[in-house]
C-alpha cells in the first residue's frame, strides 16, 4: 500500500492530508507533529486566544476524531531526527518509518534574541506556537509593563492585545518606521496613529542594545542611550523558514525549501508546501508566510501526489487584526513607485500600490469591499486608472467589467 508521510502538523500539513482523503487517495497517510496537540490555527494565538475570547478547542482546525475517521495516522509530540531520501526512510525519536512520498510542511521558526543580548533571561517570549502563548498569558495583567521588540505585524498585534488588557506597552523598532519592510509609509502612519491613540509608546529608529536583569528580565538598554523598565518582553523580529531537516537531508535550499511549480523538491518523491518553501512566482521566486498560501499550496501538492500535474499559481493575500481594525492585503507590493489613497466610509481607508500603470497590491483598513475588488482586479491582471481609484465617487465594482 502506498504510504504518504507529512512532516509538520500545522495549517499546510493538515490541509494536505485532508485533501488526499477528499481526493480519493486510498493509501496510508501519516501526519507527524512535534506539538502534543492536533493541528490548530496560529493567527488567533496572539489575538482572540490570548485575549481569552477563543477557547483551546476552537483553535483546532479539525476535531481529533476527524483523523481517525479518515484513517489518517496522527502522531503528536513526535520529533523527526533525520530523513534518508535515497532509502525513503525517516528516523524518529523512538522508531523509524518508510514512505513512498514525503511532504515537508515544516513551517517557520521565530528569530530569537541571542544570549548576549539577554535572550536567555526569564520573561522573554516569542509568539509562534501554543506553548509560547500559554507561557506568557499569565503576564498579561493590567498595569504590567511589557516591552515589544519589533514593529512588524506580530509585534503590533501583540501590542494591541496588551494595550486592550490595560498593560503599559513600549514598542521599539530599529528601522525608521514600523512595518517598513512590508508596507508603504501611509500604512505605517495609519497604524502608528492607531497604536499611539491606545497609549502604546512607539519608538522608531531605536534598536535594542540588550535586556537587563538578574536571571529574569527587568528592563532594557536602547541604542539611543535610554533605559526602560519591563516585567516581560515579547520578541517579534521575524521568522525563518523551517529548513533544518531538508538541509540536513541534502535537499536544495533557496530562501526556504526550493520547490518547482508542482511542489517537488530536489529529492525524488519529496514535496514541500507552506511557509517553509520558496517557489516560482511570475519571473522570480518567492516565499509567502500566510495561511491562504499554506492551504492552497498544500492542497496542490496533495493533488499532484495523486497525479494531477497541476502547477501552483499563488494568489497572495494576508490579514491582520489590531484593536477594532481589520487590515486586509491583496497582492504583493514589491517594486511599487506610488501609492494611491482611497478614503472609504467612516474610518475606512485603502492604499493602492502601483508600479507605473500596473496595480500591484492593496492595503485595506476596515474596507472589505475595496479589498475584494482590489484582489479580483490583481488576479485578473487589470490595472485601473489611478485617478479612478482616488476619486471616492467612482464605482469600484464597475472597474471589474472594464
Amino acid at each position: 500500500m502506498r504510504h504518504v508521510v507529512v512532516i509538520g502538523a500545522g495549517q499546510a500539513g493538515s490541509s494536505c492530508v485532508a485533501k488526499l482523503r477528499n481526493g480519493g487517495f486510498e493509501g496510508k497517510v501519516t501526519l507527524i507533529g512535534a506539538e502534543p496537540v492536533p493541528p490548530y490555527q496560529r493567527p488567533p494565538l496572539s489575538k482572540a486566544y490570548l485575549l481569552g475570547d477563543m477557547p483551546l478547542e476552537r483553535l483546532f482546525l479539525r476535531p481529533e476524531s476527524f483523523y481517525a475517521e479518515q484513517e489518517i495516522e496522527l502522531r503528536m509530540g513526535c520529533h523527526v531526527q533525520s530523513i534518508d531520501t535515497v532509502a525513503k526512510w525517516i528516523i524518529l525519536d523512538k522508531d523509524e518509518l518508510a514512505y513512498d512520498d514525503l511532504v515537508l510542511t515544516t513551517g517557520s521558526v521565530p528569530r530569537r534574541l541571542p544570549a548576549k543580548m539577554g535572550g536567555a533571561l526569564e520573561g522573554v517570549y516569542v509568539v509562534r506556537d501554543l506553548a509560547d502563548v500559554d507561557a506568557m498569558a499569565p503576564r498579561f495583567r493590567e498595569g504590567a509593563r511589557v516591552l515589544i521588540v519589533g514593529g512588524g505585524y506580530i509585534g503590533l498585534e501583540a501590542a494591541s492585545v496588551a494595550a486592550k488588557l490595560g498593560l503599559k506597552v513600549t514598542l521599539v523598532e530599529m528601522a525608521e518606521r514600523i512595518l517598513q519592510r512590508v508596507a508603504a509609509p501611509e500604512t505605517s502612519n495609519f497604524f502608528r496613529n492607531l497604536h499611539e491613540g491606545h497609549g502604546v509608546d512607539i519608538r522608531e529608529g531605536v534598536g535594542l542594545e540588550r535586556l537587563v536583569g538578574e536571571g529574569a528580565v527587568s528592563g532594557a538598554l536602547l541604542s539611543d542611550g535610554s533605559e526602560i523598565a519591563a516585567e516581560f518582553v515579547i520578541v517579534g523580529v521575524g521568522i525563518s523558514p523551517g529548513v533544518a531537516l531538508a538541509d540536513a537531508a541534502g535537499i536544495a535550499i533557496e530562501n526556504g525549501i526550493k520547490v518547482d511549480a508542482l511542489g517537488r523538491t530536489s529529492a525524488d518523491h519529496v514535496w514541500a508546501a507552506g511557509d517553509c518553501t520558496s517557489f516560482p512566482y511570475r519571473d522570480s521566486r518567492i516565499r509567502l508566510e500566510s495561511v491562504p498560501n499554506a492551504i492552497d499550496q498544500a492542497e496542490c501538492v496533495a493533488e499532484n501526489i495523486m497525479g494531477a500535474e497541476k502547477e501552483y499559481v499563488a494568489k497572495p493575500w494576508f490579514w491582520s487584526d489590531q484593536y477594532d481594525v481589520k487590515l486586509q492585503i491583496a497582492g504583493l507590493n514589491l517594486g511599487y513607485d506610488r501609492v494611491i489613497t482611497r478614503q472609504g466610509e467612516g474610518e475606512s481607508v485603502a492604499f493602492w500600490y502601483y508600479r507605473g500603470d500596473e496595480l500591484l497590491a492593496v492595503d485595506a483598513m476596515n474596507d472589505p469591499r475595496g479589498f475584494m475588488i482590489g484582489k479580483r482586479l490583481i488576479e485578473a491582471g487589470k490595472s485601473p486608472d489611478p485617478a479612478l481609484i482616488e476619486d471616492p465617487a467612482s464605482d469600484l465594482k464597475a472597474l471589474l467589467k472594464a
